[in-house]
């Protein structure tokens, strides 16, 4: 008997095993799932050997770039001068604090510390202070500061506290500006309203969030567009550091392998810290902002630590598109983003619901957005330009510099204000100097320098209408002076006075030497060339004084005068003065020759220093981050002027102030002493000082066309609206009377005889006269014959007058 199953089945049987239930042999899924393995573990070989070869390529670049020096470029912090206090000054112990709080003291002791008590502050600078450690304590009562008293008790007079910063500058390639900050100093809701916002597992992952991405990714493949986000705060840091900001699965790939690189550098604080530091938040002027801490002091004038809940969402907010969501321009986004912010901090639980509200019904509050004022960007501008012509490159590019200033950050806004409310009024009158509904109206532009006239240091500079617009500073541009170089020729003329030299026409030259006023070809070149001016509107007078030709600004009356005292001597005066263009010919006396606003200011100390010519500065020193000394720098003087012959001068040029062109800025309400001149060419000009200022205001055309505007209705209303807002600041507040020197005095003059005024004639002005050089007689010996008034004009009879009491 046979056992085991029939032939056929025993067939079928092997056949079933061998194909199984589903008809397919067993070894071709065995085949496949080997295969996938293997194309797997190949797969994830070559994916290993790439990532490997990648990160260590990575680690390479972070290396050398880590190795390259630190994180961020150089940032200069410029300062402005040291604010002197004065006994006797219009000021509180707590605005004295404040200015110290906003210097920095208290917050770092090596800068320095204060102590407020009631009317008394005590001052203790630190070694990294601009000053010595010498400290002082400062009295105050009913608003005014009282005493001023050295810690070893001596009183002294003034005390300069710490200047203030005015701004920062990175040595990038392109224009940044970034206050560098530490992850201490950044407030925490500012760390947990980005996280919230931008990256909310930032203190867990690794660097990298595979889940965004990878719904990122959905999104962008099925809206055809690259447009989501996904990226952590380290990969925005990696593609900030070292990447174009094009949007490509290359890029990311590099994004991502950087990222892993500086989570194995860095600590999440350490990222967190460059991360804020590096992060763009917008444009101002033509600056980049860079960092929470520049955003900080340019959307609120604050310090990052002052930032309060709604102000850090705020700059939150505005990381994904600082420009749409600008609070200047965009106010209502920024506020509904703003608002985003505050929920997403609530679903993270950093604050209450609560707190959230309250942050809510807070306004902007933003600082006002006037560039100039804040910030003197064109100043800055110069200030980086001198940096760099004078100090090593090495020492500005790698060094952490404290640059010390000329600037006054209050006269700085001043300036920028009076500018903005001039320029309007300017605008009006070129409209209405065009045809009704033109449209290609050209407006001029515009600049204002101010001077300490007994240093030269330069207090506040405006070097154009906007600087957002165009960066090109006027305030070093070369344009033909016009009529503010006249009293150049009047100088010279005293100048040789005092001297003992006489005019040419006879007699020494006084504020009543008669000129003539009528129309005249000059001759100079020995001859070969001629030269035919005519005046303002072809106005003449005749003959005139010499003080009412310079106070209306009379061309040919002028000319006459350089003619007499030799073009080629007025010329020398103006190049000693600064004004290097200047040449010995007709033209030189009506200032035809070219020099800058700031070479204007310059030139204006001869007359208000007392013939010393003082060359305009704004470097004071360069301090490295230890507080030492890289460079000091001393201003430049020269003695180009006799004092006597500046006075004499001087004493004309208040006269343009009291009764000629320049009266306009006393229609305006600037009644304090002051000497200068208006100038109209094609350009409008005026050049002015008081006791403690100069001011020069320049407006006129980019193209050179004509302004057509007059200094006297265009440029002084300017000069008197910055005038009149800085005799309202403490220090400037005490303007006074200008003194002669010995061998001048004053006298009062009849203006009808030019003459001594006395009680019967009470129409007369005040002018100054080189001892022995003044009119002899009386307005009340108007009666007497001639030849006598004539030898009293010139100062030819005896005895000497006594002077008229002023």
């Amino acid at each position: 008997m046979r056992v085991g199953p029939a032939p056929g089945t025993r067939l079928t049987l092997a056949v079933k095993v061998k194909y199984g239930s589903g008809g397919k042999p067993r070894g071709f899924f065995s085949s496949i799932f080997r295969g996938v393995v293997v194309l797997a573990l190949a797969g994830l070989l070559v994916f290993t050997a790439v990532f490997i070869y990648y990160y260590f390529q990575y680690e390479k670049v972070v290396d050398d770039r880590l190795a390259a020096g630190p994180i961020f470029n150089s940032v200069a912090q410029i300062y402005a001068a040291p604010h002197e206090i004065r006994t006797g000054q219009h000021l509180t112990a707590g605005y004295i604090a404040q200015q110290l709080r906003t210097a920095g003291y208290n917050s770092n002791p090596e800068l320095g510390k204060f102590e407020l008590k009631g009317d008394n502050i005590l001052i203790k600078p630190g070694r990294q202070s601009y000053h010595s450690t010498d400290g002082a304590t400062i009295n105050t009562q009913d608003n005014i500061v009282q005493s001023i008293t050295a810690e070893n008790g001596v009183a002294l007079r003034s005390y300069e506290l710490e200047p203030l910063l005015i701004t920062a500058l990175s040595e990038d390639k392109g224009r940044a500006k970034r206050r560098l900050v530490t992850y201490k100093e950044i407030p925490p809701h500012l760390v947990q309203a980005v996280v919230a916002i931008e990256d909310r597992r930032f203190f867990e992952h690794s660097g990298v969030n595979f889940v965004r991405i990878a719904k990122c990714a959905v999104v962008d493949v099925v809206s055809h567009k690259m447009s989501c986000g996904g990226s952590t705060l380290t990969q925005q840091l990696a593609r900030g550091f070292f990447l174009s900001p094009d949007k490509k699965i290359t890029r990311k790939l590099r994004e991502i392998m950087i990222s892993f690189q500086l989570e194995s550098h860095f600590s999440k604080q350490q990222i967190f810290e460059m991360y804020a530091n590096q992060i763009n938040l917008g444009q101002r002027g033509s600056f980049s902002i860079n960092g929470f801490g520049e955003a900080s002091q340019a959307f609120f004038g604050k310090d990052i630590k002052q930032l309060d809940l709604a102000q850090a969402a705020l700059l939150a907010g505005m990381i994904q598109r600082p420009n749409y969501f600008s609070p200047y321009k965009h106010p209502e986004r920024a506020l509904e983003r703003r608002n985003l912010v505050l929920d997403s901090m609530v679903e993270t639980t950093a604050i209450t619901t609560t707190e959230a509200e309250h942050a809510k019904a807070e306004p902007l509050k933003l600082a006002p957005p006037n560039v100039d004022a804040s910030e003197a960007p064109y100043f800055v501008d110069l200030v980086h330009d001198q940096l760099v012509q004078r100090v090593n490159d090495q020492d500005l590019a790698h060094q952490s510099l404290r640059i010390y200033t000329s600037l006054d950050p209050e006269l700085q806004r001043v300036a920028s204000e009076a500018v903005d409310m001039g320029m309007k009024n300017v605008d009006e009158m070129v409209r209405k100097a065009h045809k009704k509904g033109a449209t290609d109206i050209t407006y001029p532009q515009v600049s204002l320098v101010a001077l300490n006239p007994h240093t030269g240091q330069i207090l506040a500079l405006v070097g154009g209408r906007n600087y957002g617009v165009s960066q090109y500073n006027h305030a070093t541009a070369k344009r033909p002076t016009g009529s503010i170089f006249k009293p150049f020729v009047y100088a010279t003329a005293y100048a040789q006075s005092v001297e003992g030299r006489s005019l040419p026409e006879g007699g020494t030259f006084t504020a009543v030497t008669k000129l003539n006023d009528v129309p005249t070809t000059f001759t100079f070149d020995n001859g070969r060339q001629t030269y035919s001016p005519g005046n303002y509107k072809d106005e003449y007078h005749g003959v005139v004084t010499a003080i009412y030709a310079l106070a209306h600004s009379l061309n040919n009356a002028t000319i006459s005068l350089g003619q007499q005292v030799g073009f080629e001597n007025v010329a020398a005066l103006g190049r000693a003065s600064g004004i290097s263009a200047a040449r010995g010919t007709p033209a030189v006396s009506l200032g035809s020759y070219d020099a800058t606003p700031v070479d204007m200011a310059g030139a204006y100390t001869v007359f208000a220093n007392n013939g010393v010519h003082l060359n305009p500065w704004m470097l004071a020193s360069v301090r490295n981050a230890n507080g030492d000394i890289v460079a000091d720098f001393a201003p430049e003087a020269r003695q180009v002027l006799d004092p006597r012959a500046a006075y004499l001068t001087q004493s004309l040029l208040e006269g343009v102030m009291n009764f000629g062109y320049g009266t306009a800025v006393r229609k305006l309400g600037f009644t304090a002493p002051a000497a200068g001149k208006t100038g109209t060419s094609h350009d409008a000009w005026f050049a002015a000082y008081s006791s403690n200022l100069i001011c020069v205001v320049w407006i006129g055309n980019d193209d050179y066309t004509d302004v057509k505007l007059s200094g006297a209705i265009a440029a002084a209303p300017i000069w008197a609206e910055f005038m009149n807002r800085a005799v309202k600041l403490p220090q400037y507040s005490d303007t006074k009377p200008f003194t002669p020197p010995d061998g001048v005095t004053n006298y009062r003059i009849d203006t009808a005889s030019g003459l001594l005024a006395d009680a019967s004639c009470p129409n007369a002005f005040t002018a100054a006269f080189l001892n022995g050089t003044a009119p002899q007689s009386t307005c009340s010996r108007m009666g007497e014959s001639p030849q006598t008034l004539v030898q009293d004009l010139y100062g030819n009879t005896a005895p000497a007058p006594q002077p008229v009491p002023q």
